[in-house]
């Protein structure tokens, strides 16, 4: 048994939970209430659409910072901006403009149209807002449209996303922790960590006093701007409707972050009754706008099935579909991909590589198209094309699989430093990619650094002798331990002693090493660090 009362914080890769490393962490933390309670007290800002005070931890040049940095690669990871209709995202831009410009908080708003078939809608902070085909092709108004622009405007401008980073910030004594979640998205699972950290409350559930809150404002802008505010009460009767019925594609979109409740719906009939009567409904003029993107709506719905198909491994029914969505709209390069998807299932890399080639040229903006046909070329061994494509891919949204085929690039190049920081990127993937990543980054790096992802913890047992735990915090099972242990022996001279671990430490296991040394008094007599350690293949 561990002697708990006396631990030593070791050399490398040393968890700091004995007496001196409590202390410190007692310390710090501390501190970090002591700063936490001051900010709750002096950041208190005054919000600029309600006029309340908010306690505000984040400062709007942040706002600004994150919507800027991340409003690039969150289109990306939601399908792209939709590109076959132009006009309609123009006429988009317009109508959130025009509510935009009655808000108090003036920011560089900026709105675009996503080809993505999940209804949905969002904001990121600093005014950078984005609307789904998907949920566009259910609204009957231009009034409905800008109900739901001025909702996310209000979001926005309102600050909303600074609030909750403000309370996670409280919470968490100064560490906010929630992440991207884009899984309802085809693309968004394939984003490493952190390509989009600063959006990481974007797909988190708004509060209910938030939601009230954007309903209200929101209809308060779009009076202001002209608009009917009965669009506001036709748009929750919908979400009502839709949510009752369950619909998945509604659940998987809007409904996760967007919840719709009769209260909401109440709140809206309440407060357009305190309203100027009349404005703007804009039906025909809505319909004119959509009527390319409704006539394309068949072969979407194609390519819908097609990649639920997919999803299901009938590779054959989303090549038909595939198919037959190229044929009502073959500009749409998200077809071509879809096809290009199928072939690769089919292990015909050939047809893959050429229906990727047809997705760029109808495309370039996109990083999908051109991240799966690298990863057909890095399967074939073709390493300068495979390394340009990724390379592409990458610049539009850092992925896991690009990273990772790039480290392989880098490997069979003899290029082990680029090789690993390759690795050290897709590392930060979740699932299978992540893992192949963090284990061929540790089959690089392990031996010349096992104190970077393996731990250490020494104490004395009751008779004084030393004992190690070591652990093993990362995903891949690691053999060929040992530990040196440093101490002065009775003729004062420093000796280092090496012992080693039998067998297989596993992912996220311990293990304990008697090392039979001592008696010692205290930590202050040695020092203990892991410096051997290799993958277990």
């Amino acid at each position: 048994m561990i002697d708990k009362r006396i631990l030593s914080t070791g050399i490398a890769g040393a968890d700091m939970d004995g007496g001196e490393g409590r202390g410190m962490k007692r310390t710090v933390f501390r501190m970090a209430q002591a700063v936490v309670l001051a900010l709750t007290v002096t950041a208190c800002a005054t919000n600029p659409v309600t006029g309340k005070k908010d306690l505000m931890l984040v400062g709007k040049s942040t706002d600004l910072e994150i919507g800027g940095k991340n409003y690039a690669p969150m289109r990306q990871s939601e399908g792209g901006d939709y590109a076959m209709d132009p006009q309609l995202t123009a006429y988009v831009q317009q109508v959130g403009q025009r509510v935009a410009a009655v808000s108090p908080n003036r920011l560089p708003y900026e709105f675009t149209v996503l080809n993505n078939s999940i209804p949905n809608a969002w904001a990121l902070p600093g005014g950078k807002i984005a609307v789904n085909r998907g949920l566009l092709v259910q609204l009957k108004s231009e009034s409905e449209l800008a109900a739901v622009l001025g909702h996310e405007v209000v979001h926005a401008a309102a600050r909303h996303s600074a609030q909750q980073m403000s309370r996670g910030m409280l919470l968490q004594g100064g560490l906010v922790v929630a992440q991207v979640a884009t899984s309802d998205s085809d693309y968004g699972s394939l984003a490493v960590a952190g390509a989009a950290a600063g959006a990481q409350l974007l797909l988190l559930r708004y509060g209910r006093e938030a939601e009230l809150e954007s309903d209200k404002y929101g209809m308060n802008f779009m009076q202001q701007a002209g608009y009917d505010p009965q669009g506001a009460v036709s748009l929750q009767e919908m979400f009502v409707r839709m949510n009752d019925r369950k619909d998945s594609g509604w659940l998987a979109g809007l409904f996760s972050t967007h919840p719709p409740s009769p209260e909401r719906l109440e709140a809206n009939r309440k407060r357009a009754a305190t309203l100027p009567k009349g404005g703007d409904l804009g039906a025909e003029r809505y319909q004119a706008a959509l009527a390319q993107t409704m006539r394309a709506k068949p072969a979407y719905d194609a390519y819908d099935e097609g990649r639920k198909a997919l999803a299901d491994k009938k590779a054959d029914v989303a090549l038909a579909k595939a198919g037959e969505a190229i044929r009502l709209l073959p500009g749409e390069a998200h077809f071509h991909a879809l096809k290009g998807d199928a072939f690769l299932v089919q292990k015909n890399y050939k047809a893959a590589t050429q229906a990727y080639t047809d997705a760029i040229t109808r495309n370039d903006g996109f990083f999908y198209y051109w991240l799966q046909r690298g990863l057909v070329a890095e399967r074939e061994k073709n390493d300068a094309a495979a390394r340009n494509d990724l390379e592409t891919s990458v610049k539009l949204l850092p992925t896991g699989p690009a990273y990772n085929s790039l480290g392989n690039i880098a490997l069979r190049a003899g290029q082990r430093d680029a090789a690993k920081q390759y690795f050290a990127e897709a590392a930060g993937a979740a699932g299978e990619v992540g893992d192949a990543a963090t284990a061929s980054l540790m089959r690089l790096d392990l031996p010349e650094n096992p104190g970077k992802y393996l731990r250490q913890q020494a104490g004395l047992d009751p008779s004084g002798k030393l004992v190690v735990a070591i652990g093993n915090p990362s995903r891949v099972p690691v053999t060929g331990l040992a530990i040196t242990v440093q101490y002065v022996d009775a003729n004062g001279r420093t000796r280092d002693v090496r012992r080693e671990l039998s067998g297989t430490l596993a992912a996220g296991q311990q293990a304990q090493l008697s090392t039979g040394l001592g008696p010692f008094q205290d930590a202050n007599q040695y020092r203990v660090a892991i410096t051997s350690a290799r993958v277990a293949e």
